[in-house]
């Protein structure tokens, strides 16, 4: 008897042996890429930033898509990659110097321990903790520490995305209407909200962060603080962080100052940390509010605890990210059974709760 060449699956079997082909898959392909994910992902965040610069020049005025497209490229490459990676590298080499002579550390805290009269610290101690702060950096900051080929293929894939993001924006942007498992009105929250957590966290934020980064380095360096280049450098870092942010570095530098008996400099630390660079945060967040996203402090901060332990330091931007379109999702999942309720009993949907069109671009 000649064999059956009927599939032996029904149909609805296909159907779910085809969802999880896909789902295997693309796991498999997220694995595989997991260590090239922050490349990805910066390109995202590149794309969002950089759009309205390309929809002015080639929707508006209609310059070549190539040539806006290799200046954008160049632009983000020249002002935000390399300043980026020469910050990190300094970081990361100025703390494994630190590291290895911890001379300097013992000395403050030894004199912290003779004004206060308690001894807390050992050299030992102190210098197991650094190394173990040079370790963690090192794990979470992409520079050339983590491997000359690692970082450049991490580059090479960003810029390359990137360009493809650009030369083909309207099938990207058309693949992401059609594929993505959204109505016209979620993709539109979505779109919102990736702008503006990106605008608040990288336009606005970083803004906020070279300022009060600025004004820490040259403070510290008015009052006399050795490495004041460096400690601005990791102000810059610090003011990411809500609460917290630069009185992390100058709070330390105006107590050592005390401790070392120049009350003068260590109250005019104080003054000039608590007065003015504090209160530039709030300053600048009034006169950036127009194009900064309105993203809750607490977001921000369990953003970046959340994003710098999964993407490194990238996830300062990241980890916010996340949050926010978990919340937003949230809602849309409360509204979407909200409207399948309302329609199961026959009510009439709310002017919010009706589907609108996407617009264009």
């Amino acid at each position: 008897m000649p064999a059956s060449s009927e599939n032996i699956y029904t149909p609805r079997q296909q159907y779910v042996l085809l969802i999880l082909c896909l789902v295997g898959l693309a796991v498999l392909i997220l694995v595989g890429l997991g260590s090239y994910l922050t490349a990805f992902l910066g390109a995202g965040i590149l794309y969002v930033v950089l759009r309205p610069w390309f929809q002015a020049l080639v929707h508006r005025r209609g310059w070549n898509r190539q040539v806006v497209t290799g200046g954008l490229l160049t632009f983000s490459f020249v002002v935000i990659i390399l300043p980026f990676t020469a910050l990190s590298l300094m970081l990361v080499s100025r703390i494994r110097a630190y590291a290895q002579d911890t001379s300097q550390i013992m000395a403050v805290l030894h004199k912290i321990e003779q004004k206060t009269g308690y001894q807390f610290t050992t050299e030992q101690g102190v210098r197991g903790l650094v190394q173990q702060s040079v370790s963690w950096l090192s794990g979470r900051i992409p520079s050339l520490a983590s491997g000359l080929l690692h970082f450049t293929v991490i580059i090479g894939l960003m810029l390359f995305t990137l360009y493809f993001m650009f030369t083909q924006e309207e099938g990207f942007l058309r693949g992401l209407r059609r594929y993505l498992p959204f109505r016209a009105g979620t993709l539109r929250e979505l779109g919102d909200s990736l702008r503006n957590t990106v605008n608040a966290n990288v336009l606005g934020q970083a803004l906020i962060a070279f300022v009060q980064a600025s004004l820490t380095g040259l403070t510290l360096w008015i009052f006399g603080v050795p490495d004041a280049l460096f400690w601005g450098t990791v102000a810059f870092f610090t003011a990411f962080i809500p609460v917290l942010g630069t009185p992390l570095v100058w709070g330390p530098a105006a107590i050592l100052k005390l401790t070392q008996g120049h009350t003068g400099q260590g109250m005019g630390i104080l003054l000039v940390g608590g007065i003015v660079i504090m209160n530039i945060d709030n300053l600048l967040r009034i006169f950036l509010a127009r194009r900064m996203g309105n993203i809750h402090p607490l977001i921000t901060l369990a953003g970046v605890v959340l994003g710098v332990e999964i993407f490194g330091i990238l996830g300062l931007v990241l980890g916010p990210l996340l949050l926010s379109y978990f919340i937003v999702l949230i809602t849309v999942f409360e509204r979407e059974n909200r409207i399948r309720r309302r329609t199961r009993l026959g009510h009439p949907l709310l002017p919010a709760e009706t589907e609108e069109p996407l617009p264009a671009g």
